[in-house]
């Protein structure tokens, strides 16, 4: 082999675990596994609640937020842009803090081009994740996942639902999560619910404190798998670059606010989760505290529940009541009362005067009060709005 063929293989070697650290890190929320590790650091919790950031002031909060990740992330009057120019490119953006259930809101435009995928992601550090992702060959489609403690090994929990113009027009991507179900909205209307019990009878149930990330990658990476870049909609042309994806705005809300959060054990079992307040002697509340608080943010109560107030709007005819389970309730002595998704602000929608260059969004409140929110087309924005 002579030294230039050498010389390549080196440098493409090179490129490709460049690509895969840099997804790496937009991915992996720690480096320490709590349910594999004993002695695993703490995990900041969000305590500025509910927490919201207006992108399009062009500015970034670095108290909260890091950028990770090859590639650009400027903030413009557009918001954050992240730009994927090249072959290792990943631009992602990701919370300094976690939350621990709750509602997560990101009101944003896909990257468009073949290959590409824009993600917002919830990831914890033992392999709890639940996801937005939108491939940048389809711009009438978003597609929803999840994943519980790192399990790969089924492929059958992806979700995919029709949207329209994900790349030219402004849309609202939502979380909700809670204890025993998981909704995905799109502008305030649910497109998927996930029952606990449906996740491998609570097995594979995302239920452990995460971060937030929103970022892009190259599916379509030619030294991908070849699975990988079929779902990703085929082959990555760098040279039709770069693919840009623009957040404007996020507002996350923590059900269970903390100073920090730490695993009581290797079960990876919310009921496990340790909470340390601020101003605390040693700072634990237990499982018990989290179910017995009377306050907005209890789960339950022995005598009521606090959590009465409907989620954002939805297609769903009639709520859906979920309750603690039996063993759980049995120990701590509880009733059984149902729960519904716990009252947050409405849902994230322009608040400022667009621009004419600028989508616009309105919204009217119904007669359940929530918001009707309706989006229109960024003018001259196309799947090709980056170029």
């Amino acid at each position: 082999m002579g030294n230039d063929t050498l010389s390549l293989l080196l440098l493409r070697l090179f490129l490709v675990l460049s690509a895969l650290v840099a997804l790496a890190a937009a991915q992996s929320g720690t480096d320490c596994n709590p349910i594999k590790t004993s002695g695993c650091p703490q995990d900041i919790g969000l305590t500025n609640n509910p927490y919201s950031i207006d992108f399009t002031k062009g500015t970034m909060d670095q108290a909260s937020w890091t950028s990770v990740g090859a590639g650009s992330v400027i903030y413009t009057s557009q918001g954050a842009v992240l730009a994927l120019s090249k072959k290792g490119d990943a631009p992602t953006i990701s919370t300094n803090w976690y939350i621990f259930f709750g509602r997560v809101e990101v009101l944003m435009r896909a990257a468009p081009g073949t290959g590409i995928v824009s993600s917002v992601v919830l990831g914890s550090d033992d392999g709890d994740e639940i996801d937005w992702e939108l491939i940048g060959g389809n711009n009438d489609e978003v597609q929803t996942n999840y994943f519980g403690k790192g399990n790969v090994t089924l492929y059958n929990r992806g979700g995919n639902s029709a949207v329209h113009d994900v790349q030219g027009t402004r849309h609202n991507y939502t979380i909700d999560w809670q204890i025993g179900q998981l909704t995905w909205y799109v502008d305030g209307k649910a497109v998927r619910t996930l029952k606990e019990e449906d996740a491998v009878g609570g097995l594979n149930y995302p239920q452990t404190p995460m971060k937030l990330r929103i970022g892009s990658w190259a599916g379509g990476d030619p030294d991908n798998a070849p699975g990988t870049i079929a779902w990703a909609g085929g082959v990555t042309d760098y040279t039709k670059g770069p693919f840009t994806m623009y957040v404007e705005r996020v507002s996350v809300t923590n059900q269970y606010p903390a100073a920090s959060y730490s695993y009581g054990d290797m079960s990876g079992n919310w009921d496990s989760i340790v909470l340390k307040k601020d101003g605390a002697a040693d700072g634990n509340q237990s499982k018990e505290d989290i179910v017995k608080e009377d306050g907005s943010t209890g789960v339950a109560s022995a005598t009521n529940s606090s959590l009465s107030s409907s989620s954002p709007s939805s297609s769903q005819s009639s709520p859906t009541l979920y309750y603690l389970s039996f063993p759980l309730a049995k120990a701590l002595d509880l009733h059984f009362h149902p729960r519904r998704p716990p009252s947050f602000p409405p849902p994230l929608t322009s608040t400022h005067p667009p621009s004419s260059s600028q989508a616009t969004t309105s919204a009217r409140a119904t007669s359940e009060g929530h918001l009707s929110i309706t989006s229109s087309p960024v003018q001259g924005a196309s799947r090709d709005v980056t170029r």
